[in-house]
């Protein structure tokens, strides 16, 4: 698989990587054994990109590609993962607690994701979200502090404002933004990609695929579990979802030209945005990890970027985002 530099960091990763949350986490339960046997496929398919986070799970989804990753040479793969939200004492880390990005707090995280990964450094480590309560230039010196005890190879930050990334730059590089950004959700492009540019800072899309809707497989009858994250969310709705089809239909309409599906055109048109971006679509089943994994051999024309741009320039989705 083609192979992208992630802004001016030199970190190397898959063109596409794989986005891990829903194989333990936001979803109905997922077989372990396939879990592990799908993350050795992706490493065989060209994935060196793998996308995890403490509180998925919590902690489980971490454990999963620690042991999935014990046979594998590691120092061919980029494990990103995620500090910042409080821990109840009982039950660990989870958005419902609230953020702690402090130094000591970052740092606790830093050394049980490292055992959990089973790793001896971590190669990407975000801040989850911005934590309103400790300055970025505190929660960036302790990152940085991490990348020179060799800990840490590169820091990350998500859904962050152009500010916040251009005050946590300024005291230690960010490698790359991981904000949501697809056909159909495109607010970063007023600040944040012309910042991520002009800094030389990677871009991570996560739910490059509308979380499932973009894939064209998605429709007013479908339900979701009460375990899943779409069961709560507005653009799956079955009003919104009626709605929001006109999306869908441009990508098919694009995807028969190319003898390709809606979400390979979705993935391509994310790819073909800018040379440092690389999209980390989720996947349990090897037939859709094999799908996505095609994008990123698919060259859309300068005709058809354009017919995308101007036709969602049209379009109104329906449903907040979260």
């Amino acid at each position: 698989m083609e192979k992208r530099i992630l802004g001016k960091s030199g970190l190397e990763a898959s063109a596409l990587g794989l986005g891990c949350m829903r194989m333990s986490f936001a979803d109905k339960p997922a077989n372990k054994q396939e879990m592990v046997t799908l993350l050795h496929q992706a490493v065989d398919l060209g994935v060196t990109f793998f996308d995890t986070a403490e509180v998925y799970g919590p902690f489980t989804n971490e454990t999963l590609l620690g042991e999935a990753f014990a046979t594998v040479d590691k120092s061919k793969l980029v494990i990103a993962t995620k500090f910042g939200f409080k821990h109840n004492p009982e039950t660990g880390p989870s958005p419902a607690e609230g953020f702690d990005s402090r130094p000591e707090q970052i740092r606790r995280v830093a050394e049980a994701s490292l055992k959990r990964l089973n790793v001896d450094c971590i190669d990407l480590f975000y801040q989850h979200r911005v934590d309103p309560n400790v300055p970025i230039e505190d929660v960036a010196g302790a990152v940085k502090d991490l990348i020179q005890e060799g800990k840490v190879k590169h820091f990350g930050l998500s859904e962050a404002s152009a500010d916040i990334i251009r005050r946590a730059h300024s005291v230690q590089p960010v490698a790359a933004l991981q904000s949501e950004y697809s056909v159909w959700w495109r607010n970063i492009e007023q600040e944040i990609l012309p910042t991520c540019e002009e800094l030389g800072i990677g871009l991570v899309p996560y739910s490059p695929l509308g979380r499932g809707y973009l894939t064209g497989t998605i429709t007013k009858a479908t339900t979701y579990d009460k375990s899943d994250l779409r069961s709560r969310n507005p653009r799956f709705t079955a009003e919104a979802i009626d709605a929001n089809q006109v999306v869908v239909d441009l990508l098919v309409q694009i995807g028969e030209y190319y003898q390709a599906t809606p979400a390979q055109i979705a993935l391509a048109w994310l790819l073909a945005q800018k040379p440092w971006i690389v999209p980390i679509p989720g996947s349990r089943s090897l037939p859709r990890l094999q799908e996505n994994l095609a994008a990123a051999a698919l060259s859309l024309s300068e005709q058809h970027l354009a017919q995308i741009n101007q036709a969602m320039s049209a379009i109104s989705v329906v449903g907040d985002r979260y």
